[in-house]
């Protein structure tokens, strides 16, 4: 009888371990902001945090005004010369509307609007409860087997109109990394 209370933490923790998320493994990534010529022209940090992830975008040499930005669902910004498409849609698994004032939406990519200062730098900071770094709380995964990439766009989000909230093309690209 004395081995048991010994047994039964044992197995809490064994059932402990099996719940824990990916996102405990990478709690922090990065990405490398560049322009269509390939130029970088800022940083983003992304830190995951106990019910979303932080993103803070540091920027220089963006045109002025409000921009939409979004988390692609593909990891790649290879393809400057062609608006980066190769990054593809939204991170959007469940196939939602675009959109945070949707009222079926948003999906997993939007953000809030990004807005550049008339000497074209920006510092914005975004927290977003709608994906994870490595899949936590059954958050979408921004860093899954194709990873994804912050896109920046000419236009800011009206957040509802379908298919990006009239944001048009992409004007800047940056590959999400684990740090």
């Amino acid at each position: 009888m004395r081995h048991r209370p010994a047994l039964a933490l044992s197995l809490f923790t064994v059932a402990l371990a099996a719940f824990a998320t990916p996102a405990a493994a990478t709690e922090r990534a990065s990405a490398e902001i560049i322009d269509r010529d390939g130029k970088a022209v800022g940083t983003a940090t992304l830190t995951e945090g106990p019910h979303g992830v932080l993103i803070h975008v540091v920027a220089k040499g963006l045109p002025p005004g409000p921009k939409a930005i979004h988390i692609h669902s593909v990891g790649t910004c290879e393809d400057p010369d062609k608006g980066f498409v190769a990054s593809k849609g939204h991170l959007n698994p469940a196939a939602k509307p675009h959109g945070l004032m949707n009222p079926e939406g948003p999906d997993a990519g939007d953000l809030p609007n990004l807005f550049v200062h008339a000497d074209g730098s920006v510092e914005a900071e975004f927290f977003t409860t709608l994906a994870s770094l490595g899949g936590a709380g059954q958050r979408p995964t921004i860093l899954d087997e194709d990873g994804a990439a912050l896109v920046i766009h000419e236009n800011r989000d009206d957040h509802l109109t379908q298919p990006i909230g009239g944001a048009g093309p992409r004007f800047f690209c940056g590959v999400i990394k684990a740090q």
